[in-house]
Protein backbone atom coordinates (compact mmCIF):
# COMPACT_ATOMS: atom_id res chain seq x y z
CA UNK A 1 0.00 0.00 0.00
CA UNK A 2 3.15 2.10 0.76
CA UNK A 3 4.31 2.13 -3.14
CA UNK A 4 0.55 2.53 -4.48
CA UNK A 5 0.90 5.81 -2.02
CA UNK A 6 3.52 7.52 -3.15
CA UNK A 7 2.78 6.17 -6.80
CA UNK A 8 -0.88 7.00 -7.36
CA UNK A 9 -1.81 9.93 -4.70
CA UNK A 10 -1.34 13.45 -5.06
CA UNK A 11 1.42 14.51 -2.28
CA UNK A 12 1.78 17.86 -0.20
CA UNK A 13 5.80 17.66 0.60
CA UNK A 14 8.88 15.51 -0.35
CA UNK A 15 8.86 13.54 2.89
CA UNK A 16 5.47 12.10 4.46
CA UNK A 17 5.02 10.57 7.52
CA UNK A 18 3.54 7.86 5.46
CA UNK A 19 2.45 6.10 8.83
CA UNK A 20 -0.10 2.81 7.13
CA UNK A 21 -3.30 3.32 8.97
CA UNK A 22 -5.10 0.55 10.48
CA UNK A 23 -8.02 2.17 12.25
CA UNK A 24 -8.25 4.71 15.13
CA UNK A 25 -10.54 5.44 18.54
CA UNK A 26 -10.46 7.75 20.91
CA UNK A 27 -7.27 9.19 21.74
CA UNK A 28 -5.38 6.75 19.55
CA UNK A 29 -4.50 6.02 16.10
CA UNK A 30 -3.11 2.19 15.11
CA UNK A 31 -1.28 1.39 12.47
CA UNK A 32 -1.05 -2.04 10.06
CA UNK A 33 1.67 -3.44 11.85
CA UNK A 34 0.28 -3.65 15.07
CA UNK A 35 1.58 0.10 16.54
CA UNK A 36 -0.19 2.14 18.75
CA UNK A 37 0.17 5.79 18.43
CA UNK A 38 -1.11 8.14 21.25
CA UNK A 39 -2.53 11.17 19.66
CA UNK A 40 -1.57 14.69 20.77
CA UNK A 41 -2.97 16.48 17.19
CA UNK A 42 -5.92 15.30 16.49
CA UNK A 43 -6.24 15.88 12.63
CA UNK A 44 -4.38 19.15 13.14
CA UNK A 45 -7.62 19.99 15.41
CA UNK A 46 -10.24 18.40 13.33
CA UNK A 47 -10.78 15.11 16.04
CA UNK A 48 -12.48 17.53 18.43
CA UNK A 49 -14.36 14.61 20.35
CA UNK A 50 -11.65 12.22 19.67
CA UNK A 51 -11.50 9.32 16.38
CA UNK A 52 -14.88 7.28 16.34
CA UNK A 53 -16.54 8.98 18.88
CA UNK A 54 -20.19 6.95 19.72
CA UNK A 55 -22.37 9.80 19.63
CA UNK A 56 -20.70 11.02 16.00
CA UNK A 57 -20.34 7.26 14.42
CA UNK A 58 -24.46 6.63 15.58
CA UNK A 59 -25.52 10.32 14.01
CA UNK A 60 -23.40 9.13 10.84
CA UNK A 61 -24.95 5.86 10.85
CA UNK A 62 -28.38 6.73 11.34
CA UNK A 63 -28.50 9.38 8.57
CA UNK A 64 -27.04 7.06 6.21
CA UNK A 65 -29.72 4.55 6.46
CA UNK A 66 -32.44 7.69 5.55
CA UNK A 67 -30.66 9.54 2.30
CA UNK A 68 -27.30 11.05 1.34
CA UNK A 69 -26.56 13.78 -0.99
CA UNK A 70 -29.74 14.61 -2.64
CA UNK A 71 -29.83 18.06 -3.86
CA UNK A 72 -27.42 21.04 -4.26
CA UNK A 73 -27.35 23.12 -0.94
CA UNK A 74 -30.46 25.54 -0.19
CA UNK A 75 -33.03 24.36 -2.35
CA UNK A 76 -34.21 20.91 -0.41
CA UNK A 77 -35.32 21.21 3.40
CA UNK A 78 -32.65 18.52 5.13
CA UNK A 79 -33.60 18.14 9.06
CA UNK A 80 -29.41 18.05 9.72
CA UNK A 81 -28.37 20.90 8.21
CA UNK A 82 -31.49 23.15 9.68
CA UNK A 83 -31.53 21.44 13.07
CA UNK A 84 -27.17 22.44 13.06
CA UNK A 85 -27.76 25.83 11.98
CA UNK A 86 -30.37 26.27 14.46
CA UNK A 87 -28.45 24.93 17.35
CA UNK A 88 -24.99 27.57 16.39
CA UNK A 89 -27.81 30.13 16.22
CA UNK A 90 -28.74 29.11 19.90
CA UNK A 91 -25.06 29.33 20.78
CA UNK A 92 -24.28 32.49 19.33
CA UNK A 93 -24.48 36.03 20.13
CA UNK A 94 -27.87 37.43 18.53
CA UNK A 95 -26.95 38.88 15.61
CA UNK A 96 -24.66 35.75 14.79
CA UNK A 97 -27.79 34.12 13.62
CA UNK A 98 -27.63 32.84 10.43
CA UNK A 99 -24.93 30.02 8.96
CA UNK A 100 -24.02 29.20 5.35
CA UNK A 101 -22.66 25.41 5.62
CA UNK A 102 -19.94 24.61 3.09
CA UNK A 103 -17.48 21.72 2.61
CA UNK A 104 -14.08 23.36 4.19
CA UNK A 105 -12.89 26.19 5.97
CA UNK A 106 -11.21 28.00 3.47
CA UNK A 107 -14.34 27.22 1.36
CA UNK A 108 -15.97 29.26 4.06
CA UNK A 109 -13.04 32.18 3.97
CA UNK A 110 -14.03 32.51 0.74
CA UNK A 111 -17.62 32.84 1.55
CA UNK A 112 -17.06 35.24 3.96
CA UNK A 113 -14.40 37.56 1.46
CA UNK A 114 -17.24 37.65 -0.95
CA UNK A 115 -19.68 38.48 1.47
CA UNK A 116 -17.53 41.23 3.14
CA UNK A 117 -17.26 42.89 -0.33
CA UNK A 118 -21.10 42.18 -1.48
CA UNK A 119 -22.19 43.86 2.18
CA UNK A 120 -19.84 46.87 1.74
CA UNK A 121 -19.86 47.52 -1.95
CA UNK A 122 -16.11 47.91 -1.24
CA UNK A 123 -13.03 46.10 -2.35
CA UNK A 124 -10.27 46.64 0.16
CA UNK A 125 -9.07 43.43 1.98
CA UNK A 126 -6.79 43.79 5.21
CA UNK A 127 -5.02 40.79 6.90
CA UNK A 128 -2.63 39.78 9.16
CA UNK A 129 0.77 38.99 8.75
CA UNK A 130 1.77 35.48 9.41
CA UNK A 131 -1.87 34.63 9.03
CA UNK A 132 -3.35 31.73 7.27
CA UNK A 133 -7.04 31.02 6.04
CA UNK A 134 -6.35 28.48 3.64
CA UNK A 135 -4.89 27.53 -0.29
CA UNK A 136 -7.66 28.57 -2.55
CA UNK A 137 -6.79 31.57 -4.22
CA UNK A 138 -9.00 33.99 -2.37
CA UNK A 139 -7.60 32.53 0.73
CA UNK A 140 -4.19 32.23 -0.50
CA UNK A 141 -4.38 36.35 -1.11
CA UNK A 142 -5.11 36.87 2.51
CA UNK A 143 -2.30 34.68 4.08
CA UNK A 144 0.55 37.06 5.90
CA UNK A 145 3.58 34.85 4.14
CA UNK A 146 4.83 35.80 1.01
CA UNK A 147 7.16 33.08 0.39
CA UNK A 148 4.05 30.96 0.08
CA UNK A 149 1.94 32.80 -2.23
CA UNK A 150 5.00 33.87 -4.54
CA UNK A 151 4.63 30.75 -6.97
CA UNK A 152 1.12 31.33 -7.62
CA UNK A 153 0.94 35.01 -7.97
CA UNK A 154 -1.16 37.37 -9.26
CA UNK A 155 -3.49 36.32 -6.49
CA UNK A 156 -6.95 38.57 -5.60
CA UNK A 157 -6.28 42.17 -5.89
CA UNK A 158 -6.80 44.86 -3.03
CA UNK A 159 -5.54 42.24 -0.12
CA UNK A 160 -2.90 44.44 2.22
CA UNK A 161 -1.29 43.17 5.19
CA UNK A 162 -1.44 44.77 9.07
CA UNK A 163 0.53 43.30 12.18
CA UNK A 164 -1.17 41.57 14.49
CA UNK A 165 -1.07 43.06 18.07
CA UNK A 166 0.02 46.19 16.33
CA UNK A 167 -1.76 49.47 17.52
CA UNK A 168 -0.76 51.91 14.84
CA UNK A 169 -1.61 49.94 11.73
CA UNK A 170 -5.16 50.13 13.05
CA UNK A 171 -5.26 53.70 10.89
CA UNK A 172 -4.54 51.64 7.76
CA UNK A 173 -8.65 50.37 8.44
CA UNK A 174 -10.52 53.43 6.26
CA UNK A 175 -13.71 53.93 5.05
CA UNK A 176 -12.25 51.86 1.75
CA UNK A 177 -11.84 48.54 3.52
CA UNK A 178 -14.61 46.11 3.73
CA UNK A 179 -12.84 43.62 6.11
CA UNK A 180 -10.03 43.21 8.10
CA UNK A 181 -10.20 39.40 8.76
CA UNK A 182 -8.04 38.24 11.31
CA UNK A 183 -7.64 34.53 13.34
CA UNK A 184 -9.02 35.23 16.56
CA UNK A 185 -5.56 32.88 17.88
CA UNK A 186 -3.19 32.93 15.27
CA UNK A 187 -2.73 29.38 14.15
CA UNK A 188 0.02 29.14 11.71
CA UNK A 189 2.12 31.60 13.36
CA UNK A 190 2.42 30.28 16.59
CA UNK A 191 -0.73 30.30 18.36
CA UNK A 192 -0.44 33.98 19.23
CA UNK A 193 -3.11 35.49 20.86
CA UNK A 194 -3.92 39.22 21.07
CA UNK A 195 -2.86 41.74 23.62
CA UNK A 196 -3.55 44.88 25.04
CA UNK A 197 -7.28 44.64 24.15
CA UNK A 198 -6.64 44.30 20.40
CA UNK A 199 -9.11 42.62 19.29
CA UNK A 200 -11.38 45.27 21.07
CA UNK A 201 -9.50 48.47 19.31
CA UNK A 202 -9.59 46.61 16.07
CA UNK A 203 -14.05 46.14 16.65
CA UNK A 204 -14.15 49.50 17.43
CA UNK A 205 -11.91 50.97 14.51
CA UNK A 206 -14.33 48.57 12.00
CA UNK A 207 -16.95 49.95 14.02
CA UNK A 208 -15.76 54.23 13.28
CA UNK A 209 -15.19 53.14 9.40
CA UNK A 210 -18.52 50.54 8.32
CA UNK A 211 -15.60 47.67 8.18
CA UNK A 212 -16.81 44.29 8.86
CA UNK A 213 -14.63 42.32 11.01
CA UNK A 214 -14.23 38.52 10.20
CA UNK A 215 -13.05 36.33 12.81
CA UNK A 216 -11.33 32.83 11.42
CA UNK A 217 -11.98 30.59 14.39
CA UNK A 218 -11.42 27.20 11.72
CA UNK A 219 -8.79 26.52 14.76
CA UNK A 220 -10.13 27.53 17.69
CA UNK A 221 -13.70 26.96 17.68
CA UNK A 222 -15.92 24.25 18.84
CA UNK A 223 -14.26 24.57 22.30
CA UNK A 224 -11.03 24.58 21.98
CA UNK A 225 -9.79 26.99 23.79
CA UNK A 226 -12.20 26.61 27.02
CA UNK A 227 -14.80 28.59 25.19
CA UNK A 228 -17.40 27.52 22.81
CA UNK A 229 -15.46 30.25 20.05
CA UNK A 230 -12.34 31.97 21.04
CA UNK A 231 -14.12 35.45 20.40
CA UNK A 232 -15.79 35.03 23.43
CA UNK A 233 -12.81 35.19 25.58
CA UNK A 234 -11.86 38.74 24.27
CA UNK A 235 -15.15 41.19 24.63
CA UNK A 236 -16.08 41.07 20.96
CA UNK A 237 -18.47 39.89 18.58
CA UNK A 238 -17.31 39.56 14.87
CA UNK A 239 -19.96 40.61 11.72
CA UNK A 240 -19.12 37.51 10.00
CA UNK A 241 -17.23 34.05 11.96
CA UNK A 242 -15.66 31.31 10.54
CA UNK A 243 -15.42 27.89 11.38
CA UNK A 244 -14.60 24.25 9.96
CA UNK A 245 -12.09 21.89 11.08
CA UNK A 246 -13.67 20.71 14.40
CA UNK A 247 -16.88 21.09 13.66
CA UNK A 248 -17.86 17.44 12.94
CA UNK A 249 -15.60 15.63 14.19
CA UNK A 250 -12.78 14.59 11.20
CA UNK A 251 -15.77 14.69 8.13
CA UNK A 252 -15.17 17.62 6.21
CA UNK A 253 -16.92 20.79 7.02
CA UNK A 254 -16.98 24.26 6.88
CA UNK A 255 -19.36 27.21 7.62
CA UNK A 256 -19.80 30.74 7.92
CA UNK A 257 -22.31 33.00 10.19
CA UNK A 258 -23.60 36.67 9.92
CA UNK A 259 -26.56 38.60 10.76
CA UNK A 260 -29.78 37.54 8.61
CA UNK A 261 -29.52 40.88 7.08
CA UNK A 262 -26.04 40.73 5.94
CA UNK A 263 -26.21 37.18 5.01
CA UNK A 264 -29.53 37.57 2.49
CA UNK A 265 -27.18 39.50 0.57
CA UNK A 266 -26.18 36.26 -1.66
CA UNK A 267 -29.52 35.68 -1.90
CA UNK A 268 -30.23 37.67 -5.14
CA UNK A 269 -28.38 40.47 -6.86
CA UNK A 270 -27.10 38.28 -7.96
CA UNK A 271 -28.56 35.40 -7.56
CA UNK A 272 -26.49 32.35 -6.24
CA UNK A 273 -24.14 35.00 -4.86
CA UNK A 274 -22.43 31.60 -3.53
CA UNK A 275 -23.60 28.09 -4.53
CA UNK A 276 -21.84 24.88 -3.32
CA UNK A 277 -22.81 21.31 -4.54
CA UNK A 278 -21.95 19.46 -1.10
CA UNK A 279 -22.40 22.11 1.57
CA UNK A 280 -24.50 20.65 4.13
CA UNK A 281 -24.40 17.08 3.48
CA UNK A 282 -27.08 15.69 5.49
CA UNK A 283 -24.49 12.82 6.48
CA UNK A 284 -21.53 15.36 7.69
CA UNK A 285 -24.30 17.57 9.00
CA UNK A 286 -25.43 14.92 11.30
CA UNK A 287 -21.46 14.66 12.68
CA UNK A 288 -21.60 18.22 13.46
CA UNK A 289 -24.66 18.56 15.21
CA UNK A 290 -23.79 15.29 17.55
CA UNK A 291 -20.80 17.44 18.06
CA UNK A 292 -22.13 20.71 18.77
CA UNK A 293 -24.71 18.77 21.35
CA UNK A 294 -22.04 16.38 22.79
CA UNK A 295 -20.23 19.71 23.64
CA UNK A 296 -23.22 21.93 25.25
CA UNK A 297 -24.78 19.20 27.08
CA UNK A 298 -21.49 18.11 28.65
CA UNK A 299 -18.71 19.86 30.60
CA UNK A 300 -16.01 18.38 28.18
CA UNK A 301 -15.37 22.46 27.09
CA UNK A 302 -15.15 23.69 30.93
CA UNK A 303 -12.80 20.47 31.23
CA UNK A 304 -10.08 21.83 28.45
CA UNK A 305 -8.94 24.81 30.44
CA UNK A 306 -8.22 21.81 33.55
CA UNK A 307 -6.13 20.30 30.81
CA UNK A 308 -4.11 23.53 29.74
CA UNK A 309 -3.23 23.79 33.40
CA UNK A 310 -2.07 20.14 33.77
CA UNK A 311 -0.02 20.43 30.28
CA UNK A 312 1.63 23.45 31.66
CA UNK A 313 2.26 21.98 34.71
CA UNK A 314 3.98 19.12 33.02
CA UNK A 315 5.82 20.88 30.13
CA UNK A 316 8.42 22.07 32.17
CA UNK A 317 12.34 21.14 30.27
CA UNK A 318 15.13 23.30 29.72
CA UNK A 319 14.43 22.68 26.20
CA UNK A 320 10.83 24.07 26.27
CA UNK A 321 11.15 28.01 25.91
CA UNK A 322 7.61 28.59 26.11
CA UNK A 323 3.89 26.80 26.02
CA UNK A 324 1.93 29.50 23.72
CA UNK A 325 -1.94 29.70 23.56
CA UNK A 326 -5.00 28.63 25.28
CA UNK A 327 -7.02 25.52 25.89
CA UNK A 328 -6.09 22.53 24.20
CA UNK A 329 -4.62 24.91 21.39
CA UNK A 330 -1.41 24.72 22.46
CA UNK A 331 2.61 24.75 21.04
CA UNK A 332 5.26 24.23 22.98
CA UNK A 333 8.43 26.68 21.21
CA UNK A 334 11.99 24.93 21.70
CA UNK A 335 15.31 26.14 20.89
CA UNK A 336 15.23 25.47 17.03
CA UNK A 337 13.31 24.30 14.00
CA UNK A 338 15.79 21.75 13.94
CA UNK A 339 15.16 20.58 17.30
CA UNK A 340 11.54 20.16 16.92
CA UNK A 341 11.65 18.02 13.83
CA UNK A 342 13.92 15.89 15.76
CA UNK A 343 11.71 15.77 19.03
CA UNK A 344 8.81 15.26 16.11
CA UNK A 345 10.31 12.47 14.47
CA UNK A 346 11.63 10.92 17.61
CA UNK A 347 8.25 10.83 19.62
CA UNK A 348 6.61 9.57 16.72
CA UNK A 349 8.78 6.31 17.08
CA UNK A 350 7.84 5.95 20.51
CA UNK A 351 4.40 6.36 20.20
CA UNK A 352 3.39 9.72 19.87
CA UNK A 353 1.60 12.35 17.81
CA UNK A 354 3.14 15.96 17.71
CA UNK A 355 3.43 17.94 14.42
CA UNK A 356 4.22 21.23 12.78
CA UNK A 357 3.01 24.32 12.74
CA UNK A 358 3.40 26.00 9.28
CA UNK A 359 5.41 29.29 10.10
CA UNK A 360 6.94 29.08 13.49
CA UNK A 361 9.51 26.68 12.41
CA UNK A 362 10.80 26.27 16.60
CA UNK A 363 6.48 24.83 17.39
CA UNK A 364 5.61 21.49 18.43
CA UNK A 365 1.79 21.98 17.62
CA UNK A 366 -0.51 20.39 20.68
CA UNK A 367 -3.87 20.02 19.91
CA UNK A 368 -5.19 16.81 21.22
CA UNK A 369 -8.94 15.73 20.92
CA UNK A 370 -10.87 17.28 23.93
CA UNK A 371 -12.33 14.10 25.12
CA UNK A 372 -8.38 13.15 26.07
CA UNK A 373 -8.18 11.93 29.76
CA UNK A 374 -5.69 12.76 32.51
CA UNK A 375 -3.44 9.69 32.39
CA UNK A 376 -3.40 10.34 28.42
CA UNK A 377 -1.74 13.67 28.35
CA UNK A 378 0.21 12.45 31.52
CA UNK A 379 1.50 9.43 29.25
CA UNK A 380 2.28 11.83 26.24
CA UNK A 381 4.15 14.41 27.71
CA UNK A 382 6.35 11.76 29.73
CA UNK A 383 7.31 10.66 26.00
CA UNK A 384 8.01 14.00 24.88
CA UNK A 385 9.82 14.46 28.39
CA UNK A 386 12.23 11.25 27.39
CA UNK A 387 12.63 12.58 24.03
CA UNK A 388 14.03 16.15 25.15
CA UNK A 389 16.32 14.42 27.55
CA UNK A 390 17.61 12.14 25.10
CA UNK A 391 18.39 15.31 23.32
CA UNK A 392 19.79 17.15 26.56
CA UNK A 393 22.18 13.83 26.74
CA UNK A 394 23.40 13.82 23.50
Amino acid sequence: MKDDFFKYQAQTTPHPLAVEISHANGSYIYDTSGGKHLDFVAGVSACTLGHCHPRVISAIKNQVDKYLHVMVYGEYIQQPAVALTKLLSENLPEQLNTTYLVNSGTEAIEGSLKLSRRATGRSEILYAVNAYHGNTMGSMSVMGFEERKNAFKPLVPDCFPITFNNESDLSQITTNTAAVILETIQGGAGFIQSENDYLLKVRKRCDETGTLLILDEIQPGFGRTGKLFAFEHFGIVPDILVMGKGMASGMPIGAFTASREVMTLLQDNPKLGHITTFGGNPVIASAALATLQELTETDIIEQTLEKEQLFRKLLKHPKIKEVRGKGLMLAAILDSPEVATQVILSCKEHGLILFWLLFEGRALRITPPLTITTSEIEAGCEILLKVLNGLENQ
